[in-house]
């Protein structure tokens, strides 16, 4: 049988008190009250399961207090003890809400009986909440981090279940694989009210970084005129990330792990700690291992933040994601630049499936945004990739044909102006876009070889 908090409420004296007997010998928690209205004020501060109350009381009726407690909490389940007159009455109140009505007198095994079903009820509802709940946070979850692979609704799987511990996170992927969107999805989904705060470890001097995270008092140093909170202190209750840990300089991880094992910054110049309750989700697209047996990135911290390791697959470890992630980045760019979404293009799609992706996801975003905009979608940097199987001449010719397919693609087509970017007479221009393929026309160009 389940226990439960249970709060019940008679105004007879001697009855209540046998009643409370009855449930506590039956393993429940009880608040009794004599009347509703300070049983009522227990329903708003405290934690309450089930509410057993006599229909007819001093101060208030009884399906008054049974709408109250439902504004409370509408899944909370009330029992209701009636005398044999009040029969109607509680059949009304079951149509209102209330889980059921027992007649007294009764007998303990028939209220034990009812009090079981009741919390069963209460149960169930409150699991199938936190299913909704969960894939709600699923769904949402899933437009954030988009794809259908094995890899990826591993990571979700994972995430969600992670994010509302207070457990400290280390992302570790490529570059370009969305540490940071994995970084702020734990936020989000943490439900922490504070804010998310972000330093990326290796744009900042050693000097200034220290000032960063920690803060410092007025007159720390030179030119502290003023005193600054630091980026722990301005995450409190929220979560801080920390991208490419692996370039915060010792000196900075040793005061790393002091925060997060005593969970207490101390500015500089200061005299005093201050408390701090801040989640760290630390990022790396570097390999620690190496780092950590050369000495420099200190094991105690490693261990530290990989209580937990979320590894993001690179783009070319989920290759059926390629099209839907292009097709996101596609409508995102569509709305971003207000420009009509470009027809289907079966030629680049296989184009896209071919290529390798070094720069992941992030690559592939830019190559969505140029499709929108009418440039080819796979770049010069991109096209040397994808080509790196051929010779040098071939790869130095499909760049030459995207770089000036995307110049004149800028000018609307005109050669002067497109020649004069390119530091190139109209003429060789003009040899060039034939020996290409290419035409100066108005709009967007692209070579021949992907207009076939």
């Amino acid at each position: 049988m389940d226990t439960a908090r249970v709060l019940l409420i008679d105004d007879d004296e001697p009855f209540r008190q046998g009643l409370r007997s009855t449930l506590q010998m039956a393993g429940h928690t009880v608040r009794d009250f004599a009347r509703a209205l300070p049983a009522l004020a227990c329903l708003e501060r405290d934690t309450v399961d089930l509410v057993l109350t006599d229909l007819r009381l001093p101060d208030l009726d009884g399906l008054e207090l049974l709408a109250r407690s439902r504004a409370v909490d509408a899944d909370r389940p009330v029992l209701l003890m009636t005398a044999h007159g009040d029969i109607e009455t509680a059949v009304s109140a079951m149509r209102q809400g209330a889980f059921d009505f027992i007649e007294k007198p009764f007998g303990r095994d028939r209220l034990l009986t009812l009090l079981e079903r009741a919390l069963q009820q209460h149960r169930l509802l409150h699991e199938n909440r936190q299913l909704r709940q969960g894939l709600a946070a699923g769904a949402g979850l899933a437009a954030v981090l988009v794809g259908d692979s094995a890899p990826m609704r591993t990571l979700r799987q994972l995430l969600l279940h992670v994010a509302p511990t207070p457990v400290e996170v280390l992302v570790v992927g490529e570059t370009g694989t969305g540490k940071e969107l994995v970084a702020r999805a734990l936020h989000d989904f943490s439900g922490r009210r504070g804010p998310f705060a972000a330093i990326n470890c290796a744009a900042l001097p050693e000097t200034l970084m220290e000032s960063e995270l920690f803060g410092h008092e007025k007159g720390a140093f030179t030119g502290a005129a003023t005193a600054r909170v630091g980026r722990i202190e301005h995450a409190q209750g929220g979560t801080l990330f920390l991208d490419e840990i692996e370039a915060m300089p010792l000196s900075l991880q040793a005061k790393l792990l002091r925060v997060l094992q005593e969970r207490e910054v101390q500015r500089l110049g200061a005299n005093r700690p201050q408390a701090v309750d801040v989640r760290v989700v630390a990022a790396s697209n570097a390999d620690l291992a190496p780092m950590i047996a050369s000495g420099r990135f200190r094991t105690d911290l490693f261990y530290r933040l990989d209580t937990v390791t979320l590894r993001l697959p690179a783009l070319r470890e989920r290759p059926g994601d390629i099209l839907p992630l292009f097709e996101h980045f596609t409508a995102v760019a569509v709305l971003r630049f207000d420009r009509e979404r470009p027809p289907p293009d079966l030629g680049l799609s296989e184009r896209l499936l071919a290529h390798a992706w070094p720069g992941n996801a992030r690559e592939l975003k830019s190559a969505a945004e140029r499709h929108v905009l009418g440039l080819p979608a796979l770049g010069p940097m991109s096209a040397a990739a994808g080509a790196a199987r051929g010779t040098l001449q071939e790869v130095l010719t499909l760049v030459e044909a995207q770089v000036i397919a995307e110049t004149l693609a800028r000018h609307g087509g005109q050669v002067e102006a497109a020649s004069a970017e390119l530091g190139l007479s109209q003429a060789t221009l003009y040899r060039k876009l034939r020996l290409h393929g290419l035409a100066a026309r108005p709009g967007p160009f692209t070579p021949a070889a992907e207009r076939s």
